[in-house]
């Protein structure tokens, strides 16, 4: 038995605005409830580590919002440094990303 290890093509489709806010909306949920858990969460936890997590959660709601203003704006899915399509695989996976991998890593 074979296993077929060739990787399908990249989808070069782009999300629907609807899928995108979708995704946001979920993500934004998610980080609102882990904000809800660390102030819950009392005195007996230790402040230095959750103060770390809401700084964390609060800059991806951070981005979070921009990403919805860029649904609004058409801007959604498109790097904001090198203008090229954000594949919708790395959307999928990060809905909120502004930047393409290279531009990420630096490497564009």
């Amino acid at each position: 038995m074979s296993l077929d290890t060739t990787r399908p093509e990249a989808r070069h489709e782009r999300l629907t605005a609807h899928e995108a806010l979708q995704r946001l909306e979920r993500e934004r949920a998610s980080r609102l409830t882990q904000l809800r858990a660390i102030g819950q969460a009392g005195p007996n936890a230790e402040e230095q580590m959750m103060s770390t997590q809401r700084d964390t959660i609060q800059r991806v709601l951070t981005e979070i919002e921009a990403a919805f203003d860029r649904v609004q704006d058409g801007s959604y899915g498109t790097c904001r440094d090198c203008f090229k399509p954000i594949p919708v695989e790395r959307l999928e996976i990060l809905p909120y990303t502004p930047l393409c991998v290279p531009c990420q890593r630096g490497t564009a």
